[in-house]
């Protein structure tokens, strides 16, 4: 018999080999195992984690901020684990739209939108993921975000996502990107440079994502490993901005 295999050391919980050695132990004093078939590293009968709302009050304003899931959890001091779950969770009840907006102000005949597209990766900077963005220049809302390539269709997809009294009743600027051509009316886009400043605002807000979340750093180490929670980032970001303007 193997002398690093016991009897008494419990079976691997993920695939029940019995092929398992001692790995230390945890924070605790409790003793960590290996499995030697599957590599699954595990404590038997482990405590879950119960964070306290506290704590997940304070993790939900950092996830706001320029720091790292790592960071974070150093931070609040729960496990890098725990909280990429409660990360995944979140995002996965993220609403990736926004809020009905209600009826247009009265007196309102045309909404000055302004949009932009903003440079991004998911893993690796091969996988460019281009964030597209309208926003209100009245109330600096953000009205639409979609994450993809610079097609027409992702062009198709955002100018869709607006709501229907912006899509009737707006003069959209934008660069000169020819998707956008290909897919608003004529007559409600305006193609303009930089130093018109007809895009100003809506520039001015991707630099405050870049400014807010780690993962949309040019150069970062906390740049996205799931499309999935890179658009719930940003998301979450949109739906707190939108309705906090002041943080702008």
């Amino acid at each position: 018999m193997n002398p690093q295999v016991s009897d008494k050391r419990p079976p691997c919980p993920h695939c029940h080999s019995n092929r398992v050695i001692k790995n230390g132990s945890i924070h605790t004093g409790k003793p960590k195992y290996r499995c030697k078939d599957c590599n699954k590293q595990f404590v038997e009968n482990p405590t879950p984690q119960c964070v306290p709302q506290e704590k997940r009050d304070i993790i939900d304003k950092l996830l706001l901020e320029k720091i790292s899931l790592r960071g974070i959890a150093r931070s609040v001091g729960v496990s890098l684990s725990w909280l990429q779950k409660y990360v995944n969770e979140k995002y996965r009840q993220e609403q990736w739209k926004v809020e009905d907006i209600g009826d247009p102000e009265d007196g309102v005949d045309i909404f000055i939108l302004e949009a932009d597209e903003l440079w991004s990766f998911v893993k690796s900077k091969e996988n460019k993921q281009w964030i597209w963005l309208v926003m209100d220049r009245k109330t600096r809302q953000i009205l639409a975000c979609i994450v993809g390539n610079r097609s027409e269709q992702s062009a198709q997809n955002l100018w869709e996502q607006l709501p229907e009294s912006y899509r009737n009743n707006s003069i959209v600027y934008t660069d000169f990107l020819k998707s956008y051509a290909c897919v608003i009316p004529e007559d409600q886009h305006q193609a303009v440079g930089k130093e018109t400043g007809n895009t100003a605002h809506i520039e001015r807000f991707n630099n405050t994502l870049r400014q807010r979340l780690s993962r949309l750093g040019r150069k970062t180490l906390s740049f996205s490993k799931s499309l999935f929670n890179h658009i719930g980032a940003i998301w979450n970001f949109i739906h707190y901005y939108n309705a906090n303007l002041e943080l702008s």
